[in-house]
Order: structure tokens, then sequence, then C-alpha cells
């Protein structure tokens, strides 16, 4: 007779253990209100935590900003204009950048707009290399989809902290989102009571009040629509950052010669064929 499979533990069951049996690791020693970074360093050192992530922690707790929500009317009915996410991440700013460029160029439909040092910013790609890069992703679906192409910029700063360490925050603009969205609620809006208005016209006064309710359940159902595309490209930013952390910066040298892709090779024969 097999014994019952023990059972699993899940990502939040494994926060909550891992931060009481710190709570306990701690609660048995004398702390006091505040520890220097080479207590935090010393106190990690007992409980098994390797140093360098410690110091990233330390540098990510440092260099943090809280993202302040949009206190606007139409921020707190429709959604936000922009979305924010930052990391300290390991490796040297102008390394941190190239690889940041090359993700967005394999994993999103973005192509860089402006580059200054420690700063780069990126616009949705679109004609026929967007076109492709939508139908030859259609045809892989072992990786997820692109995430950002509803921001109409992204834009990352890095700053270069402690030797060895790059603070990243990324900003995806959804402006242009949201006042489509707008526009279309107060259109479907302007039909309802204009609907109303020709039913009153024609003495119909008794249903006149249905266009007006549903052109408004229409504009509603219509401007909810950004929170969900602002929570995708939040996510988009993240996954980003993901990348990064997990050891996708890499020194220029490390990185392999990189030849012309399909897409490239495409656009340049269009180019060849259409050249007078």
């Amino acid at each position: 007779m097999t014994s019952p499979e023990a059972p699993k533990i899940d990502r939040a069951a494994l926060d909550r253990i891992i931060q009481r049996a710190a709570e306990l690791q701690t609660g048995e020693r004398d702390v006091g209100d505040s520890l220097t970074p080479d207590e935090v360093l010393a106190l990690g050192k007992d409980v098994g935590i390797p140093g360098r992530y410690l110091q990233q922690a330390m540098l990510e707790h440092q260099t943090a900003v809280a993202a302040t929500p949009d206190q606007t009317l139409v921020g707190r009915i429709v959604g936000p204009a922009e979305v924010r996410a930052q990391r300290v991440v390991q490796g040297a700013a102008e390394d941190v950048i190239r690889s940041l460029v090359g993700w967005m160029d394999k994993n999103e439909l973005m192509v860089v707009q402006r580059q200054q040092a420690g700063w780069i910013s990126w616009e949705p790609l679109r004609g026929m290399q967007a076109a492709i890069r939508r139908g030859t992703a259609s045809l892989d679906t072992s990786k997820p989809k692109f995430m950002l192409s509803r921001a109409e910029l992204v834009v990352a700063t890095v700053t270069q902290l402690e030797s060895g360490y790059s603070h990243v925050t990324l900003i995806g603009t959804l402006r242009r989102t949201r006042g489509e969205h707008l526009i279309g609620a107060a259109v479907f809006g302007g039909l309802g009571v204009g609907s109303a208005a020709v039913l009153a016209g024609f003495g119909l006064f008794a249903v006149a009040i249905a266009p007006v309710a549903l052109g408004a359940l229409i504009s509603a159902i219509w401007l909810r629509g950004v929170r969900p595309i602002a929570d995708r490209v939040q996510l988009g930013l993240e996954r980003a950052l993901d990348f990064l952390e997990r050891g996708g910066v890499k020194p220029g040298h490390e990185l392999p010669n990189r030849g012309p892709g399909l897409i490239d090779l495409l656009a340049n024969e269009v180019r060849r064929v259409l050249k007078p």
C-alpha cells in the first residue's frame, strides 16, 4: 500500500513560512530597533542567506521610490495614465541597458526611440515588421505573448549604484489608450442621449430612458477595459525585470555576435526589390 503524497506548498504559503522562520531565527538574538548593514549581513549568514542577495535586497530597499497612485478623477474611475516597476539588479548600467534592448527586441513589439547615457525609450513597432512578428508569434504557443504593445512609450532609467549593482526603473505610458477609451465612452453615451431625444420627439417618453441606460451601460463597460490593459503592461515591465534579475545581464564581451534575423532579411529583400 503506497503512502499518501505529502501536501504541496504553494508560493504564498512558502513566503509565509520563510518569513516566519526568519522571525523565529531573529527572535533568538537581540537585534534592537535597527541594524547596520554589516549586522544585517551577519544575521543573514546565520540564517543561511548568501551575502550578495542581502546586499541586493538592501540596495533595493534604499533606492525604492513608492509609486504615487493617480489620484485624479479619471485615474480613480478609469485607470492610470502610466505604470511603473523598479528593481535593483546585478550588473553595470551599460550592460543592463544592452540586455534590456535585446530583451525588448526579442520578446516585445517595441523599437528604440531615443537613447542617452543611463536612459532609453521605446515605442511600438509598426508596419510590415510588426505584422511578421505577430504572425510568427501566433505559431509559437510555447512563449508568452507580447505584453507592452498597448503602451505608446516605455522608458527605462538605469542608475549605477555600488560596484556591480544598478537600479532600474521602467515606466509604461498609457495616456493615448486611456484617452481612446474616454472618447469611446463619450460617443456611446452621446448616442444614447441622442436616441432618447429622438424618441421623446416622437412622443415615446415611456421608452426614451432605455437608450440612455443602454448607452451608460456600454460606456461603463468600455471604460473598464483600461485597467486590464494597464495590468498587462505592468506585468510586461515586471517580466523584463525578472529577466534582468535572473542573470539576463551579461557583460559586453560575453555576448555572442548577432547576425541578421529573419525579419531583417525579409525587410532588406523588400527594400532591394522596391529600390528603383
